[in-house]
């Protein structure tokens, strides 16, 4: 799967290119009410979540499909890593065994391979959630420079989506990241994971898509789901 691939890939890294990924992870432990003890973070990468977590936690379960992410995840007496993915079914059935106090992912569930199944999935843990995922406002301007389709599903279809697994609270956040240069625009998109990996231009488009390309910023567009 070209999406862990490239996870994997740039695992090392990650940590410094996550800038969007972070304020997002930030925003959902903020908008947490009370101190949850027992928390899993499903799609969890490097750690950025945990990391900002002030409160005392008993038990946090990291789940990551990239083992090179996992490998530079945190580690502590209170903290366990689990390699595994939310397209298999497989992973709810271990995770449901357990009790949590909330489980939270920060922009991993838009790379779902059926996003619908993930969230019935979900809904059998009987577990408080804070979810954020990134959707098709993000890069909107990117993609219609390249005259391309986006590749993740709108905020309406996600909420539409979730709507029918569970009762949850919804908010739409937008935001951009501004850069010095197209050119560091771009690399920010390949090493960030952002993208996923998706490479939908060779190279002549690509930088055809750099000299046109009108703005200094990047769009962002995520969906924050609490229930």
């Amino acid at each position: 799967m070209r999406v862990r691939e490239e996870f994997s890939r740039c695992a090392s890294v990650y940590g410094e290119c996550n800038v969007i990924q972070a304020n997002v992870a930030k925003k959902l432990v903020n908008d947490t009410i009370g101190n949850p003890k027992g928390i899993i973070d499903l799609g969890c990468g490097s750690g950025t979540l945990y990391s900002l977590i002030p409160w005392e936690i008993d038990r946090f379960v990291g789940v990551d499909f990239s083992q090179e992410m996992l490998n530079h995840h945190p580690k502590g007496a209170n903290v366990e890593l689990l390699l595994g993915d939310f397209n298999d079914p497989k992973l709810f059935e271990t995770l449901g065994r357990e009790k949590f106090d909330r489980l939270y992912s920060a922009s991993a569930l838009q790379w779902a391979d059926n996003l619908g199944e993930v969230f019935e999935k979900l809904a059998t843990l009987n577990t408080p959630m804070s979810l954020a995922i990134f959707t098709s406002g993000t890069f909107k301007t990117l993609y219609d420079c390249a005259g391309l389709p986006p590749i993740l599903k709108s905020s309406e279809e996600v909420i539409e989506i979730a709507n029918h697994a569970f009762t949850a609270n919804y908010e739409i956040l937008h935001t951009t990241l501004e850069f010095d240069s197209v050119r560091e625009m771009f690399r920010y998109i390949k090493r960030s994971g952002v993208s996923g990996g998706r490479r939908v231009l060779d190279f002549a488009q690509m930088k055809r898509l750099m000299e046109a390309y009108p703005l200094s910023y990047l769009e962002f567009e995520v969906v924050f789901i609490r229930s």
